[in-house]
């Protein structure tokens, strides 16, 4: 755990004082996001923070590879390079847009890009676990669905990323949250600490804690498409890359026992992280789709931007979102980890508490007082 957490300090130090050297290069190549209609800022804003996110994140690879743990595992140093080529393509496409706006055709060529470079070097599913045991397709289609998988993660962080805060915010909880999921299980089973899905969740969760104190509202710089696609991308391959490392008999497969649901966790744990970003973008498409518009084409309708409409505040909309994730991310962990009454009705609480916070607690009318 202490180089884990080691590897975490590292990546968010480095990014913190990346973002600042990237903030004075946007300002300086004219990388700033105007304003827009759609947008919520009302002054222009230096783009390029996912560079500084992609140099945590080397910098935590690095240390990690330098460490006696992390460090003597040649499948995670050969998983690490392929993770961070495939992310140094994606960056590179941001860093792009965020210079002369790509068009929707283009930066999609990028993004298939960046996954096919992944998939070649061996990043994909190689088993999926199902009620009964593991269902192992052909590799053909098993990169198909791996390539899927990549591609809406990448989209759907990006989609969300309409908040100061918001994408780095979310990113970071469900990187903690899957990263307390394979550690736990590891411990629980006795397998091998050392996994990619551990380092990678653990570097990404430190890159996007150390970028948000620029970002939170009201930011100084934005990730732009550099960062979003880049965090999109890191969070589906960490979750992609336990199958490669994970033998898929560690965990019995009962069927309406206890240990089923941990056995699904590796198949529901990336949905329900992406679980808000994903429901924005399925939204998104259907709404876009149904008024006979292009799905790429932006508006002002996302969910945090509907927060903002019922009266929440930039910051309140943002930490609403944050809790949101963090209930379905770490409720999934917890129940599947610590299933117990005391844990449901844990879980329950905190969700009866989100709802009441995004609907808005009952007030009471003040009625004066009677005169005696």
């Amino acid at each position: 755990m202490r180089e884990y957490l080691l590897v975490l300090f590292v990546a968010m130090a480095t990014t913190f004082l990346l973002t600042g050297i990237a903030r004075k290069v946007a300002l300086r190549y004219g990388a700033v996001a105007k304003v827009r209609s759609r947008d919520v800022h009302k002054v222009p804003i230096p783009y390029f923070g996912g560079v500084s996110i992609f140099g945590g994140l080397i910098a935590g690879f690095a240390v990690a590879s330098s460490l006696p743990f992390l460090g003597d595992s040649l499948q995670i140093a050969h998983d690490a390079r392929a993770i961070l080529v495939g992310g140094a393509v994606i960056c590179a496409v941001g860093v792009i847009d965020d210079l002369v706006e790509l068009d929707p055709i283009t930066k999609l060529a990028g993004m298939v890009l960046a996954v096919g470079v992944m998939i070649v070097q061996g990043i994909q599913l190689y088993w999926l676990p199902l009620p009964g045991g593991i269902f192992s397709p052909p590799p053909s289609q098993l990169a198909v669905l791996t390539a899927g998988i990549l591609l809406v993660s990448t989209n759907a962080v990006n989609f969300v990323d309409g908040l100061d805060g918001l994408a780095a915010g979310v990113t970071a909880i469900g990187a903690t949250a899957f990263f307390t999921y394979s550690y736990v299980l590891n411990v629980e089973q006795n397998l091998d600490r050392a996994t990619t899905s551990t380092m990678i969740t653990v570097a990404l969760a430190g890159a996007c804690l150390g970028f948000l104190p620029h970002n939170f509202f009201p930011a100084r710089v934005f990730m732009g498409d550099s960062g979003a696609l880049l965090i999109g991308l890191m969070l589906a391959a960490s979750t992609i890359s336990l199958t490669g490392q994970m033998d898929p008999n560690a965990v019995p497969y009962e069927v309406g026992g206890s240990s089923l649901l941990p056995a699904l966790l590796p198949l529901i744990l990336p949905i329900a992280v992406l679980a808000i970003p994903a429901l924005d973008l399925t939204l998104a498409y259907i709404r876009r789709t149904k008024a006979g518009r292009s799905p790429f084409a932006a508006d002002k309708l996302h969910l945090h931007h509907r927060l903002m409409q019922r009266g929440h505040s930039h910051r309140r909309a943002v930490l609403l979102m944050y809790l949101w994730t963090a209930l379905i991310a770490f409720g999934v962990v917890v129940l599947g980890l610590l299933l117990s009454v005391w844990t449901v009705i844990l879980v329950l609480a905190v969700a009866v508490t989100a709802i009441l916070l995004t609907t808005g607690l009952p007030r009471r009318s003040a009625k004066p007082l009677a005169k005696v």
